[in-house]
């Protein structure tokens, strides 16, 4: 039987492959939500199997709201993965969260419009809790395993997700900041949603690469300076992930693993065959627990 592969990597603008990985398979995941962003590297990393998955695509080919997130997830599921660290580029709305700096956030809010973020529908509902949407077990892991490099790290946060791809107005920016919001980005959703829905746990990685365009005394953000400065955090960002799944627990203690216990609202006996045959790796379990009774 293939090593199972417990952990995922999902790398953001700059972040394009894991370095370390040996054994090195490439995987091509067919998914009824289409084609994954890219295809998956696997290999094993400090004795255990992980996957890596660049989000926009090999060369950068993908707008934040192109990214094919149900894919993504769809097939991380389907590969077994219990863990995803998220790693991506955010603009910070607070002086004291300076460019190069690392952020671990704790909350959302979500100001992206129209796209795909939920498994469900085609005769299954289900409505899972969101409250605190990232798993705080493995945000503990990832903040710690921040501290321990030489960046400075700030734990918590609340991420403003935008559509994009066009950056914030001064207006926008400024409004966000008077909501108490500390970062901005374009990915964190609707990749957290999925995760819950899959019963995934999930945490983001973030580095602070401008001020948006709030801050006076800076220029305001563009492509190049993102791009510049997540280039000069990769390694931080390889050394913290790589030491955060390395303190992966061997079974999960948190409420991510029973995330659609008491979600799925539809009796699983009205759902149509075409719908629990697009969800097995989501709703599989609960599927056999109905037919078991």
């Amino acid at each position: 039987m293939a090593e199972a592969i417990r952990a995922a990597v999902i790398g953001g603008s700059g972040f394009y492959e894991m370095e370390g990985l040996s054994d090195i398979e490439t995987l091509n995941v067919d998914t009824p939500f289409g084609p994954t962003s890219d295809a998956i590297t696997t290999g094993a990393l400090d004795g255990q199997r992980v996957a890596f998955l660049p989000r926009h695509g090999v060369g950068h080919r993908l707008l934040p709201a192109e990214i094919p997130a149900r894919a993504n997830v769809w097939a991380l599921k389907q590969l077994g993965v219990e863990f995803i660290v998220s790693v991506s580029a955010v603009g910070s709305l607070r002086e004291d969260i300076e460019p190069l700096h690392m952020v671990v956030p704790d909350q959302l809010i979500d100001r992206t419009r129209g796209r795909a973020s939920t498994f469900f529908g085609e005769g299954l509902v289900a409505h899972v809790a969101f409250g605190d949407p990232f798993c705080s077990h493995l945000r503990g892991l990832v903040g710690d395993a921040t501290q321990e490099t030489e960046a400075t790290v700030h734990n918590g946060g609340t991420y403003v997700v935008m559509e994009g791809p066009a950056f914030s107005t001064r207006a926008e920016s400024d409004l966000y900041r008077t909501w108490g919001a500390d970062i901005i980005g374009m990915t964190a959703l609707p990749e957290a949603k999925l995760a819950r829905e899959a019963e995934i746990c999930f945490a983001v990685l973030a580095c602070s690469t401008d001020y948006d365009c709030w801050h006076d005394g800076h220029e305001d953000v563009t492509a190049e300076m993102i791009v510049a400065n997540l280039l000069r955090n990769v390694e931080v960002s390889r050394q913290a992930v790589r030491t955060a799944l390395q303190r992966l627990p061997t079974a999960r203690q948190c409420a991510c693993k029973d995330a659609l216990k008491d979600a799925l609202v539809t009796s699983l006996d009205l759902v149509p065959e075409a719908t629990k045959r697009r969800l097995g790796p989501i709703i599989g379990r609960y599927a056999e627990q109905a037919v078991n009774g």
